[in-house]
């Protein structure tokens, strides 16, 4: 029997081969973990892997297990490791219950053994990319400081070749942020990706080194500039919701429409008000309270030692949860666009606020920008949603509004058929949507009759 104080569910992001991995991505913030365990092998042993699955199960009261690979790069560890781990989560098992393996692997090592088994076995694989050649191999290069671009590549084709399903995660920082579409039309064209990650490269830097904890207040340079951020979804969003809507998907993207829903959650802890229920497995079974938390202040315990349930559900960890929303300064609390963005990740919130508080996020600027921007367009694709209509017909509202929306007004009668084919009355479809987004940001200010 599940415990009682167990959470309902947990997120963990399991590290098999903890920071170790075959690049040397410039901006990395996990490679320096490796100075948290001298001496050590960096390779999960069968007694924490068994733990850790065994634990999982009995962590979730839902039938679905959502069972989250990472590293460094946990392809080292070798396809026979994930074999054991398929066969425990079989063993262990309870009748009904499914699992989603999901693998974030730089790609290089994958080859039609990797595919086929990843194939067999339903994983969702994501591919960590960083644009076109001459974007992705400024900062994500080998050990030896030679470019990776093909050896991804190759990687990403073998899993479209065998059928795996497959999305992208992009690290913005300085260099591919200035060239956004550029990085969006590739992934989208090249790649053939219909998935896409936009993460921020932020690297805190104290005395002008990089930092081992979660310490420093100034940037490296390849850190994105907080304006670049702003635009580089923007310039994307743009695109996106003019021609892609429905055909590709991007999680911060997705994220806004579910607040602009009014749904409880996001579905990216970062937007979220509160976290705490996605967690880091380290290889030697150190849990700790947040992937980007990787540090002794935020170790948890060992799962050898005290089961993950217990660990994740404790106080300390509720109140490392709570403290994402507790610790945001006032004029974050009374920004137009706090329901979409309630600070953001805390990782990022080190910079003191206009009125003299700790705690604002770096990228502050960014995602304010990004958020008003994208205002209207989400107050006309949640309308769609909620009369039941598809998403991808705000690209057809989109382009009636600004090819000819005086046209359209004065040709069509309140209460004639609305010309897109919905169904409803003019009034009650474009007519109402073409009045929308003239106050503020956010949700509250659309009311559907």
């Amino acid at each position: 029997m599940t415990p009682r104080n167990f959470p309902q569910r947990i997120h963990v992001l399991a590290k098999p081969t903890g920071s170790t991995c075959n690049l040397d991505c410039a901006y990395c913030f996990y490679l320096q973990k490796e100075g948290l365990y001298p001496g050590s092998r960096f390779r999960m042993s069968d007694e924490v892997l068994e733990s850790y699955i065994s634990q999982l199960i009995e962590c979730h009261r839902t039938d679905t297990v959502t069972v989250s690979w990472q590293g460094g790069e946990p392809t080292l560890m070798g396809v026979d490791f994930y074999r054991r781990a398929i066969a425990l989560q079989e063993e262990h098992r309870r009748p009904g219950m499914r699992f989603e393996n999901t693998l974030q692997t730089n790609g290089t090592l994958l080859n039609d053994e990797w595919c086929e088994f990843l194939r067999e076995n339903n994983f969702l694989v994501g591919i960590s990319i960083d644009g076109p050649s001459s974007l992705h191999n400024t900062h994500r290069v080998d050990r030896a400081g030679k470019p990776t671009f093909d050896r991804v590549m190759r990687g990403l084709r073998l899993l479209q070749k065998h059928g795996v399903e497959q999305n992208v995660l992009v690290t913005v920082n300085r260099t591919n942020a200035d060239h956004p579409l550029e990085v969006y039309r590739f992934l989208r064209d090249e790649a053939k990706t219909t998935w896409m990650q936009f993460i921020p490269a932020v690297e805190r830097i104290n005395g002008g080194a990089g930092t081992l904890t979660q310490d420093g207040t100034a940037v490296s340079d390849r850190t994105v500039g907080l304006e670049q951020w702003g635009a580089f979804l923007t310039d994307i969003f743009d695109e996106w919701v003019r021609r892609d809507v429905g055909k590709v998907f991007i999680q911060t993207f997705e994220a806004a429409v579910r607040s602009w829903l009014h749904l409880p959650s996001s579905g990216m802890c970062i937007f979220d008000p509160t976290c705490g229920h996605g967690l880091a497995l380290e290889h030697n079974g150190d849990l700790y309270a947040c992937d980007h938390f990787v540090d002794p202040e935020y170790l948890l315990g060992n799962i050898l030692e005290t089961h993950m349930g217990e660990l994740a559900g404790s106080e300390r960890q509720r109140k490392f949860g709570r403290d994402k929303l507790e610790s945001l300064p006032g004029c974050c609390r009374e920004c137009e666009v706090f329901f979409a963005c309630h600070g953001e990740c805390p990782k990022n919130r080190f910079v003191i606020s206009p009125d003299g508080e700790p705690g604002l996020n770096v990228l502050c600027a960014g995602y304010k920008h990004f958020f008003r921007h994208i205002d209207r367009p989400l107050k006309i694709l949640a309308h769609l949603l909620r009369r039941g209509l598809p998403a991808e017909q705000v690209m057809q509202v989109m382009a009636q509004q600004e090819t000819a929306p005086a046209t359209v007004h004065s040709k069509v009668g309140r209460n004639a058929p609305c010309p897109c084919g919905s169904g409803l009355k003019f009034k009650k479809c474009h007519g109402r949507l073409g009045n929308m987004g003239d106050g503020k940001p956010g949700p509250a200010s659309v009311h559907p009759s």
